[in-house]
């Protein structure tokens, strides 16, 4: 594939709104990417998508109008296995950010110690279509292995029609495991449909974590993307202690309404308005899966 034939995504709505919603001290976007720049941090020649610049500076910018002091960066696939973007965003955060990995088959035990000791914490693993589909399973079972002894994590990015056919290898992973998106099920099919009954059973696992980000990758009704609300708080009542939160910053690959990520910090006061169970999932959550050492 040549890269004119690449195709590109839409940035993030760059007219922040200022939320209403004041999140706690220490609050933690837990999923947001940094893309770029591409004349600084080339983009992966084999990526599915490109998309536009949305460099470390911006991120930091949109944490200060959100009013959030802590972030996870979660390596993104147009970069490939090249980790120097997120490294270097994590670096430069003084202590404020973590990352989660994407590495390849080769990946070597020194080499997954070096990004542990860059603030690594995970592993994600893509296997929704777009992005190219299930991973070979040997690789996979092979990277588990290899990071349960640095106290990792693996991120598990999935189509929501999977969810239900994964299950007994989700249920299988000895580590910790987060399930992105809320399942990117789709809103229109409702609470009771068979995939979000599987993700609620598997968040019986006391090992299953759960982001209730990506509200506009699961409504159905489009912006401001309320459908998504009781879905989220379902996943709150099955698993308050291990939800976490996020912006999905720069929302690579939106089809339907670019979300304001001022207004998905809003939601999440729809979601609960509960203030403890807010600092619950922005900033003690996250801290025990990423800061506790």
């Amino acid at each position: 594939m040549t890269e004119r034939q690449i195709p590109t995504c839409k940035g993030p709505d760059p007219d922040t709104r200022t939320p209403r919603l004041k999140l706690p001290a220490g609050a933690v976007d837990a999923h947001c990417h940094v893309f770029g720049p591409g004349d600084v941090f080339p983009y992966a020649p084999d990526r599915a998508y490109t998309p536009p610049d949305a460099p470390y500076e911006g991120l930091v910018a949109l944490h200060r109008r959100l009013g959030v002091d802590r972030a996870v960066i979660v390596h993104a696939s147009c970069h490939g296995s090249d980790m120097t973007v997120t490294l270097d965003g994590i670096r430069r955060s003084n202590g404020a950010m973590r990352g989660v990995a994407v590495v390849d088959p080769g990946v070597t035990d020194a080499q997954l110690a070096a990004l542990d000791a860059g603030g690594i914490r995970g592993v994600r693993f893509n296997f929704v279509k777009h992005l190219g589909g299930m991973p070979d399973m040997a690789f996979f079972q092979r990277v588990l292995a290899q990071v349960e002894p640095l106290g990792w994590h693996v991120v598990l990015h999935l189509d929501a029609q999977d969810i239900v056919p994964l299950a007994p290898v989700i249920s299988a992973i000895r580590i910790p495991f987060v399930i992105d998106h809320m399942g990117r099920v789709k809103a229109k099919e409702g609470v009771g449909q068979p995939a979000f009954r599987q993700l609620l059973d598997l968040m019986r696992n006391p090992l299953a974590w759960v982001k209730i980000c990506g509200s506009e990758r699961v409504s159905s009704a489009g912006a401001p993307f309320r459908d998504a609300v009781p879905f989220a708080q379902a996943l709150l009542a099955a698993a308050p202690d291990r939800t976490l939160w996020g912006t999905d910053w720069p929302h690579p690959n939106i089809a339907g309404d670019m979300p304001n990520d001022g207004d998905l910090v809003d939601l999440l006061g729809e979601m609960t308005d509960d203030p403890a169970l807010i600092r619950r999932v922005t900033v003690e959550n996250p801290e025990r899966l990423y800061w506790a050492r």
